[in-house]
């Protein structure tokens, strides 16, 4: 039997450099409640990321919340989103009291489609939470439009975007604010952890206080907050990580580009809509974005002469593909499958309502990709995926 390959597998650190690191909460005694160690991380990823401010979290779904809860207009409740997109974004929302209004998203990119967004606007619309996927950006330019003509905050789910640049700007300086996960899952990890970007240093320290109960000082509140202060464990981890992210980059980077030559020889590939002839559709190519790599998602349907659009196959190719793969002792995930409209406790819900997003969640596969998978195992996965959609035409 091959050794297990799962579809991620966490970047860390050497662990003599995280020793050295981390021995400084053993020379102050500061383990939490936002240590030198704290501080220094938001700092280098202020920087990194080119924000002007960014609060640190204990995870990624309650610094959303904080974001969502400092943004959303007041006596509004209603938050129109994406159900294509991992359960913490609508749970986030539903968290706060707010009803997720579900919008359908772009065949191309994945993410919202901002033309659906304006006709669901209303009177009770107290914010639009796009999420950018899998590296792919949403419309920001569409989406400033809209929130500029409806006084409406748009918040960004940017947890798969970390390091992603548009025009040569960060991501996080887009909308009225940007939310990062730093989970073990994700390109780049603080092992659990997250972020908000914002813009404006009085909203900055508001949601940092959200993470610590929402106290001025130690006698007083003003904001109902809840804990969710990052540990300078955590902060450590991140700190060496982000040493290694342009190796990390390329490394994923490499395996991209292995599974894109596999999946796309013989066959017409075209770059901007992600289509390929043999009955694929990958990520595109977007027009001024410097990706991250964080993701290899492969759509199973079939491609129409013209190469101009695509229908899924129902998940019949995936389901044959996930079996051939486990065969292999190979571990992919259909990431994001169900949509978050299907969840049960959001079964009020139309989970038609979303054509776009249900075809793709249908026929979604997210294939292994990490910094330490063996460029010859990715070699070997692609060629079973190839032969999964060729025998399947």
């Amino acid at each position: 039997m091959r050794k297990r390959i799962n579809v991620t597998k966490p970047s860390i650190p050497p662990i003599d450099e995280y020793c050295r690191e981390i021995k400084s909460a053993w020379d102050t005694g500061l383990l939490t409640n936002f240590g030198p160690l704290e501080r220094k991380l938001k700092g280098q990823l202020e920087e990194f990321l080119g924000v002007r401010h960014l609060p640190l979290f204990a995870n990624g779904h309650q610094a959303l919340m904080a974001a969502i809860k400092a943004f959303a207009l007041p006596g509004r409740t209603s938050v129109i989103t994406t159900p294509f997109t991992f359960a913490s974004t609508t749970e986030a929302i539903a968290g706060l009291g707010l009803k997720p209004v579900f919008c359908d998203v772009d065949p191309v990119t994945y993410t919202l489609d901002p033309a659906k967004v304006e006709a669901l606007i209303d009177n009770d619309t107290a914010a639009i939470v796009p999420v950018h996927v899998y590296g792919n950006v949403c419309d920001t330019e569409s989406f400033d439009r809209i929130s500029g003509k409806y006084n409406i905050p748009v918040i960004y789910d940017a947890a798969h975007c970390f390091g992603v640049t548009k025009n040569a700007k960060g991501i996080g300086t887009f909308g009225a604010a940007s939310m990062f996960s730093f989970h073990a899952t994700k390109a780049f990890n603080t092992v659990e952890g997250g972020a908000v970007a914002v813009s404006d240093p009085e909203t900055a320290d508001r949601i940092k206080r959200y993470s610590s109960y929402g106290l001025i000082g130690t006698e007083d509140a003003d904001v109902l907050g809840t804990n969710a202060k990052m540990t300078e464990f955590s902060a450590a981890m991140g700190i060496c990580n982000l040493r290694h992210i342009g190796e990390v980059t390329e490394k994923r980077k490499n395996i991209c580009e292995i599974y894109t030559r596999i999946l796309t020889e013989g066959a017409d590939f075209d770059e901007k809509t992600g289509l390929c002839a043999s009955g694929i559709k990958l990520l595109p190519k977007q027009e001024g974005v410097e990706k991250n790599y964080a993701y290899f998602p492969v759509i199973f349907g079939k491609t129409s002469k013209d190469g101009k659009s695509f229908k899924g196959d129902g998940g019949v190719t995936v389901e044959k593909c996930v079996k051939a793969l486990e065969a292999e002792n190979v571990f992919p995930r259909r990431y994001f499958h169900p949509l978050t409209s299907e969840l049960s406790c959001m079964k009020l819900f139309d989970k038609n309502a979303t054509p776009v997003a249900k075809e793709l969640s249908e026929n979604v596969l997210c294939l292994p990709l990490y910094a330490d998978l063996d460029p010859a195992d990715a070699s070997f996965i692609g060629g079973i995926v190839r032969d999964c959609f060729l025998k399947n035409g």
